[in-house]
C-alpha cells in the first residue's frame, strides 16, 4: 500500500484541442495532460500555467476543478488561450495548426518568491519543451524537489538538450524515427549530462529507458486506438506516479527493479487512454464563431 500520496505538479503549457472533424474540444497540453493523469490516478495534483479569457479558458479550468487539481497559482490573461486545430486519420492525431501557446506565449511565467514556495510543497514538477520555462528550470531544481521535462522532438537541438539535461531528473523524448543504436546513445549522452532516468518514447515500438548504467525495454501493449491524443503524456504520467515514491524512498535513482514496474505500469495505462477520445475525455462542443490565431512556424 502506498503510505504517502504522491504530490504532482504540472508547470507550463495548456491547450485546447479543437478537433474540426467533429466540432469538439478538449482539454490538453503537454503539462496539463500529465498533471491531469496522475490527478485520475490518484495523485494530489497542482498546475501552475497561464489562462486566457475566452471559452476554451473556462472550459479547461472548470475540467481541472471537477479533477480535484489545485490551480491556486495560475495567471490569467485577456487574450486567447493556448489552443491548436486537430484531426485524425486512422486514430492518429494530425496537428493542423495552433496559436503557440496564445496568452503563455505572450506572457511567459516568471516565478517569484510565493511560486517556489508552493513549488515546495510537491514531490515532483513536471514541464514541457512548450511551456516557455527553460529560464526558470534553475529555480525550479533549486527547490530541491523532482524535476521532470519533456523534450518531445526538442532534443535535437543540442543547445536545449544539454542545458535541460543538466538540471532535470527525468526527461522523455520522442524518438520514433530513431533505431535502436541511435536511441540507446542518445539516451546515454543525457544521463552523462547529468539526469537520472531517460526515458524514450517510439509509438509501437515501445519506450527504450537508460538510467546512466543500465537500458530497459518496455514493449507497448496493443489496442486498437480510437485516438492516440495524449499517449505519450499518459505514459510519462503513469511512469512518475508510479516511481516518484521509490525515487523518495530510495533517496537517488530507484532500484532497476521500480523502473521496470513503472514502465510496465505506463505502458498499460497509455494504452488504455487511447480508447477515448482527446488527451483524457471532457469533449464540448467548440463555440459557433470561435477560430484560434493560426501562427506558422
Amino acid at each position: 500500500m502506498r503510505e504517502e500520496t504522491v504530490r504532482f505538479l504540472g508547470i507550463g503549457d495548456n491547450v485546447s484541442d479543437q478537433y474540426v472533424h467533429t466540432n469538439t474540444m478538449y482539454p490538453g497540453g503537454q503539462a496539463l495532460n500529465v498533471a491531469s493523469f496522475a490527478a485520475m490516478q490518484g495523485a494530489d495534483v497542482g498546475f501552475l500555467g497561464a489562462f486566457g479569457s475566452d471559452a476554451p479558458a473556462e472550459h479547461i479550468q472548470s475540467v481541472l476543478c471537477e479533477l480535484g487539481v489545485d490551480m491556486t497559482r495560475c495567471r490569467h490573461f485577456p487574450g486567447e488561450n493556448g489552443a491548436a486545430r486537430v484531426t485524425l486519420e486512422d486514430g492518429d492525431r494530425v496537428f493542423l495548426g495552433s496559436n503557440k501557446g496564445g496568452v503563455l506565449r505572450l506572457h511567459p511565467l516568471q516565478l517569484d518568491e510565493e511560486d517556489l514556495a508552493y513549488i515546495c510543497g510537491y514531490h515532483i514538477a513536471h514541464t514541457s519543451n512548450n511551456s516557455y520555462l527553460d529560464t526558470e528550470l534553475k529555480k525550479i531544481k533549486e527547490t530541491g524537489i523532482l524535476l521532470s521535462y519533456d523534450f518531445s522532438l526538442t532534443w535535437r537541438d543540442p543547445v536545449r538538450r544539454d542545458r535541460v539535461s543538466g538540471l532535470a531528473d527525468l526527461v522523455f523524448l520522442s524518438c520514433s524515427e530513431l533505431d535502436d543504436g541511435e536511441v540507446r546513445e542518445l539516451l546515454r549522452m543525457i544521463c552523462r549530462q547529468g539526469t537520472g532516468v531517460a526515458v524514450a518514447t517510439r509509438g509501437a515500438r515501445g519506450a527504450l529507458l537508460c538510467d546512466g548504467t543500465h537500458f530497459y525495454e518496455q514493449p507497448s501493449e496493443y489496442v486498437e486506438p480510437l485516438d492516440t491524443m495524449g499517449a505519450g503524456d499518459a505514459f510519462a504520467s503513469a511512469f512518475l506516479f508510479h516511481l516518484v515514491p521509490a525515487w523518495r524512498e530510495h533517496g537517488a535513482t530507484p532500484e532497476p527493479e521500480a523502473i521496470r514496474e513503472a514502465a510496465s505500469a505506463a505502458a498499460h495505462f497509455s494504452s488504455q487512454i487511447c480508447l477515448q477520445s482527446g488527451a483524457f475525455g471532457h469533449g464540448q462542443p467548440i463555440p459557433e464563431g470561435y477560430e484560434p490565431t493560426i501562427i506558422k512556424n
